[in-house]
C-alpha cells in the first residue's frame, strides 16, 4: 500500500521507498519519515496536494507524487 492511498486519522508504519526517485527519499528521509517509523495521516488539502502526516513528533507535508513512492503498512 501506498502513503498516498490512506485517509485522514489512519495510522501505518513506513515500510521502504521505491527505487527511481532519490531527491524524493532522501527530502522525506531528512524530515525523519525513514522505514520502521510510525505515522499517522493529520489532514489532506482539498485537492489531494499535499498530505501531511506526524512522524516521530513532527508534521511533514508530503506532495501526492512523493507518497506515492512510500510503501507503508497499514495499522
Amino acid at each position: 500500500m501506498k502513503l498516498n492511498d490512506l485517509k485522514v486519522g489512519e495510522k501505518g508504519k513506513i515500510l521502504a521507498f521505491n527505487s527511481g526517485a532519490p531527491d524524493y527519499r532522501r527530502h522525506l528521509l531528512m524530515m525523519g519519515a525513514t522505514p520502521g517509523s510510525n505515522f499517522e495521516v493529520v489532514r489532506v488539502a482539498p485537492m489531494g496536494d499535499p498530505i501531511e502526516i506526524r512522524v516521530r513528533g513532527s508534521m511533514v507535508s508530503v506532495r501526492k507524487h512523493e507518497a506515492a513512492i512510500v510503501e507503508v503498512e497499514k495499522q
